[in-house]
């Protein structure tokens, strides 16, 4: 799907998707365990087809949903790491580094355009307007994250509303997109829409919580690149309900050093890091109470799948990077 006619394209498009850079292809796993876990048998009102070839197609189907999503992130990729003016991504040198930033930001139009082709193939209105949605919320996050008030960044609702946007929206709604392809009903595409916005939540305030803590549970021991960019996450939120004082060094910003080790040791003394945990594990349980109230199935599959996405919610919380 990302192979372009322009050799110089091409290679910019592909370059996320080579081996070894591939990254951690959470999305797509979520969403192919998703559409197993929702193979219940629907009624067919004219069972025409054999069923076989019926579940075949669809499964192609649910996979190019996973294909576009992965698309629509790489691209949001490619297009922060601009924003961000970030040199390097998945252990490499960022896109926009190595080509620069007009050919990054043509790759990401680029494979926006070509999940928009896919998506379109697949002659769903619905899940059509759910995607391009996705891709609104993206934009919509990163405008909020860019242009705030002091009030907003102080604000537990509007970093939640920022990171359903950045983050969850998308998982989110290509798991309801996977049950809306197979048919299901309204409650069901709840229960999928809900897993993924509860994962992608989790998934994110876990990642706040290791930019903090890196892989050891000590505290400047990660990268700090959010607090660097003036970007105030969960931990610092809540620890900022412990100290009101630590607003007054928030809306001063961090350009100066002095500050981010200020925010650093009132954070230290604060709940915030558990605090996030918590906030993550509540997600998370909500998350897997998702998919324990789907329809009951005794096919295997169908169950190992749906155990494979409660153990997500799990390792989304224990992992270390």
């Amino acid at each position: 799907m990302v192979v372009a006619e322009v050799p110089k394209l091409a290679s910019a498009a592909e370059y996320f998707f080579k081996m070894g850079v591939e990254g951690k292809r959470f999305r797509p796993t979520v969403l192919l365990l998703m559409a197993t876990a929702l193979n219940v048998s629907i009624p067919q009102p004219f069972p025409s087809e054999p069923v076989d070839a019926l579940s075949k197609e669809l499964r192609a189907r649910q996979q190019c949903i996973a294909e576009i999503t992965e698309m629509i992130h790489v691209a949001s990729l490619l297009h922060d790491d601009v924003l961000d003016d970030a040199d390097t991504r998945r252990g490499i040198g960022s896109l926009n580094f190595v080509m620069g930033n007009k050919l990054a930001v043509l790759s990401g139009d680029f494979l926006l355009s070509r999940a928009c082709v896919a998506l379109a193939s697949l002659k769903n209105t619905e899940v059509v307007s759910l995607l391009a949605k996705v891709v609104e919320h993206l934009v919509t996050g990163e405008t909020m994250q860019m242009t705030t008030t002091s009030e907003q960044r102080c604000s537990m609702e509007y970093y939640m509303q920022k990171t359903y946007y950045k983050t969850a929206s998308l998982i989110s709604n290509s798991c309801k997109a996977i049950a809306l392809l197979a048919g299901q009903t309204a409650e069901v595409a709840i229960l999928a829409y809900e897993y993924g916005r509860n994962l992608g939540l989790a998934y994110q305030l876990i990642d706040d919580v290791l930019d903090f803590t890196g892989t050891s549970a000590s505290l400047g021991k990660g990268s700090l690149s959010d607090i660097r960019h003036g970007i105030i996450t969960a931990p610092i939120l809540f620890a900022m309900e412990e100290f009101p004082q630590l607003c007054a060094v928030v809306d001063q910003g961090f350009d100066d050093p002095a500050n981010v080790d200020l925010a650093l040791e009132y954070l230290g003394k604060s709940r915030g890091i558990q605090r996030t945990r918590e906030l993550a594990m509540k997600h998370a349980n909500v998350a897997a109470e998702a998919i324990d109230s789907l329809p009951e199935s005794d096919d295997e599959d169908v169950r190992k799948s749906r155990r494979a996405l409660v153990d997500l919610t799990h390792r989304v919380i224990t992992r270390t990077k």
